[in-house]
């Protein structure tokens, strides 16, 4: 049966869900098309410091668009009323299948009929917790880069996705100066992240075999690509646990990966180092 596409959608809000890195960078991109935007979060320290950051950020973007309008910010933690009425939810909670099922499950309860539901995930295709939600031809995944300085989203159907609802986005998210790029098939890692993990898992591996430093590979990287950041000032932007849990994730589905760059991330991890989120990482300039 055909998915009756959300209608109105200039009057009627987006949620986001997940104030972390991502779902704040997100609800920015989101917020230049003047609609009301819903940052949903348990954590109340996330959802004041993702806030602030996106009012902060929000007259840069805006200067950046062709046309463009500040949207308003609403932040809370009741996952059914920030999702009331919204044409179209976004996921951007940690790399953890449980907790994505479970998330999926009561989206499909909680929002509107013909709300678009989309997964932020960077690794787990959203076929894999689409299960037991109302309506799964509105479901994908939207991968965002790491707006607002990587604007790319990857959109991938979850098997069962209506294609009017990836022909609807692919128009709606150019408006807000991202880029959409279709997946043709479904692919753990989709397109970008397949080739940027082998770049960051060999990059880690050159570290845990002693070979070089951080610092020493980011600079030939960026010397030789003329990219602006390499592979550890990414890694430290995205945060050491989220990073793990993808390489654990990869290396469930792919035996024989090796085990160094997920040791090496165990011990940094272990000793607080979470990346830029934390004040350190691989570096400690933050």
């Amino acid at each position: 049966m055909p998915f009756a596409l959300p209608e109105h959608l200039e009057s009627r809000p987006i949620a986001v869900v997940g104030a972390g890195t991502l779902g704040r960078r997100i609800a920015l991109m989101l917020a230049t098309q003047g609609a009301e935007v819903r940052l949903i979060d348990s954590n109340a320290d996330a959802r004041r410091s993702a806030v602030a950051y996106i009012e902060d950020q929000l007259p840069h973007v805006l200067a950046t668009l062709p046309t463009g309008k500040p949207g308003f910010i609403v932040s809370g933690d009741d996952l059914a009323q920030g999702v009331d009425d919204a044409w179209l939810v976004v996921e951007s909670i940690p790399e953890q299948l449980d907790l994505k099922k479970d998330l999926f499950k009561k989206l499909g309860a909680f929002a509107p009929a013909d709300a678009i539901l989309a997964s932020n995930s960077s690794s787990y295709p959203s076929s894999q917790f689409v299960e037991g939600v109302q309506r799964p031809e509105r479901v994908l995944n939207t991968h965002y880069m790491m707006p607002p300085d990587a604007r790319a989203v990857e959109l991938m159907s979850c098997g069962y996705t209506d294609p009017s609802v990836i022909a609807l986005l692919s128009q709606v998210l150019q408006r807000h100066g991202l880029t959409p790029y279709v997946v043709q098939k479904e692919s753990v890692g989709f397109i970008y992240n397949r080739i940027w993990a082998a770049i960051k898992r060999e990059a880690l591996s050159v570290v845990a075999d002693g070979v070089s430093t951080p610092q020493s590979i980011d600079a030939i990287y960026t010397q030789t690509t003329g990219a602006k950041a390499g592979p550890f000032r990414m890694i430290d932007a995205v945060g050491l646990d989220v990073v793990l849990n993808i390489e654990e994730h990869y290396a469930q589905l792919r035996p024989g990966l090796p085990v160094g760059p997920r040791e090496l991330l165990k011990r940094m991890i272990g000793e607080g180092r979470l990346g830029r989120k934390s004040g350190c990482g691989f570096y400690s300039d933050y």
